[in-house]
């Protein structure tokens, strides 16, 4: 191979240069120098290195120097401008905005280019700001995911707090009463109060010198919610939860005050016989749950994945994204592939358009239960995947399991299946070659705006919380009953 410090992008243009100057195709380049044109294209476009008997051979068709061929700048302004959008583009910073690749062609002028070399400077220079926070905030969240791996995502020191939590409110079974979560809170020296004036930047408001914790009126949130919402403010206090210091430690403890809630209000003891029955009978499924616990889906879900590693010795992957693929919560221990980026964080990167979980969107019936087995590189998957349209935009909750463990589920008779070869951008990212010679440069999109919890994270600890709305209503509540 030719030396390391040779740039194959700049070398590529350059022959493209010296090619196009001596008048010459890329077939009577190919047969001077006893190569097919289709490599000479890659090459010019940086994506083969050259050998240096080539690029003589090359220098030599061209009625150059070979000295000239390794110059290591630009041949001419619009080589110097394609240069410059193809390094953007390899950007993560670019990367991130999630737009379509870019191939300057001779439809596009110069000032084009300009235009998006300078927006791409200006990104840049506004990203060096944030830069260290959000990748900070994808590391720790990468940490946070290999741990709960680890762990089977089973932690049994808060399953023992909630145990105990849960005894202490008198609960003996069944669904949690408003009575329970009262009981619940006064352990902990609370007392549970609705408001029409809660922020909107929170769920729930602790007023730690009158012992409150203030959710919002039944009109604005379901019992069921509610139920949720306190259990994980209760949460932080019964794990003895400090103020958080940074990203890190905020993450932690939202992950572990959801684990509390989740223990709390379906019980190990309760629900790992469920579990078991409902194994030996081949018949697991998380509706069953969300309907005997009187739960939402995702908490059910979720729940699941706390006990079924642990007690049933199943392997499980969790994940929720939007009708575009995007995720936004995800967790698996069974090896399925999911996309990661750079420091391995799941969150926020794009699923394939053949998991169950965004093929659920294009079913004839999307509020149906989607039952789904994929071929991927790391083996089969079956999954079940459920559409939340409580959201906005709605959702898709997705347990999965691998294909020896189908066996335990109701839905496995499915006979959907599909095949996914991701992460090869061939499967779903990259068109078919005959597509692009169709429409390469005849397509111009126009790209709706993303957003993602992990895409742009805000400077402060607890993210978008406005603490002076928050002081000024415990202010205008402190003197109230």
């Amino acid at each position: 191979m030719v030396q390391d410090s040779i740039d194959p992008l700049i070398l590529g243009h350059r022959v493209r240069y010296y090619r196009r100057r001596a008048g010459l195709t890329l077939d009577q380049l190919g047969e001077a120098v006893g190569k097919p044109a289709p490599y000479l294209s890659m090459l010019e476009n940086g994506r083969k290195e050259p050998r240096l008997g080539l690029i003589n051979a090359l220098a030599e068709a061209l009625d150059v120097g070979a000295g000239e061929l390794l110059l290591q700048d630009a041949p001419s302004k619009r080589s110097r401008l394609e240069i410059g959008v193809a390094r953007a583009q390899d950007d993560p910073v670019y990367q991130d905005l999630d737009l379509p690749l870019l191939k300057p062609n001779a439809k596009i002028p110069d000032v084009a280019l300009e235009h998006v070399l300078g927006l791409y400077g200006e990104l840049k220079g506004r990203a060096q700001a944030t830069m260290a926070t959000r990748e900070e905030a994808r590391i720790a969240n990468s940490e946070l995911r290999a741990e709960m791996r680890q762990r089977g995502n089973y932690f049994e020191e808060i399953e023992s707090v909630a145990a105990a939590a849960v005894s202490g409110a008198g609960y003996t079974g069944g669904g949690f009463t408003e009575g329970t979560i009262q009981a619940m809170a006064a352990q902990f020296g609370f007392a549970v109060h609705r408001s029409r004036e809660l922020p909107s930047a929170v769920l729930s408001l602790t007023d730690m010198r009158n012992r409150r914790i203030y959710i919002p009126q039944r009109d604005s949130i379901s019992v069921r919610a509610s139920r949720s919402v306190v259990l994980q403010t209760l949460g932080h206090f019964a794990l003895d939860h400090p103020e958080p210091t940074d990203f890190a430690e905020f993450l932690r403890q939202r992950v572990e005050s959801n684990y509390f809630a989740g223990a709390a209000l379906m019980p190990e003891v309760s629900l790992v016989p469920f579990l078991h029955k409902a194994k030996t009978e081949r018949d697991l499924a998380v509706e069953d749950i969300r309907d005997a616990f009187y739960v939402s889906y995702e908490m059910a879900a979720h729940r699941f994945t706390n006990l079924v590693t642990h007690h049933l010795d199943l392997p499980v992957h969790f994940v929720r994204s939007d009708e575009l693929g995007i995720i936004w919560k995800a967790y698996e221990n069974d090896g399925v592939p999911f996309p990661r980026n750079s420091v391995g964080a799941i969150e926020g990167q794009r699923l394939c358009r053949e998991w169950g979980t965004r093929q659920v969107f294009h079913s004839e019936d999307r509020y149906s239960i989607h039952h789904q087995y994929t071929d991927t590189p790391g083996g089969t998957f079956w999954c079940t995947t459920r559409v939340d349209d409580s959201r906005r935009p709605p959702h898709a909750i997705t347990i999965g399991v691998m294909f020896k463990h189908a066996q335990y589920f109701r839905g496995r008779e499915t006979d959907r299946r599909s095949v996914s070869k991701c992460p090869d951008a061939v499967c779903c990212r990259r068109p078919s070659s005959d597509l692009a010679e169709r429409w390469e440069g005849w397509a111009f999109p126009s790209v709706r705006p993303n957003s993602h919890v992990l895409a742009a994270m805000p400077v402060e600890t607890i993210p978008g919380v406005d603490t002076s709305e928050i002081y000024e209503f415990l202010d205008r509540h402190s003197d109230s009953g």
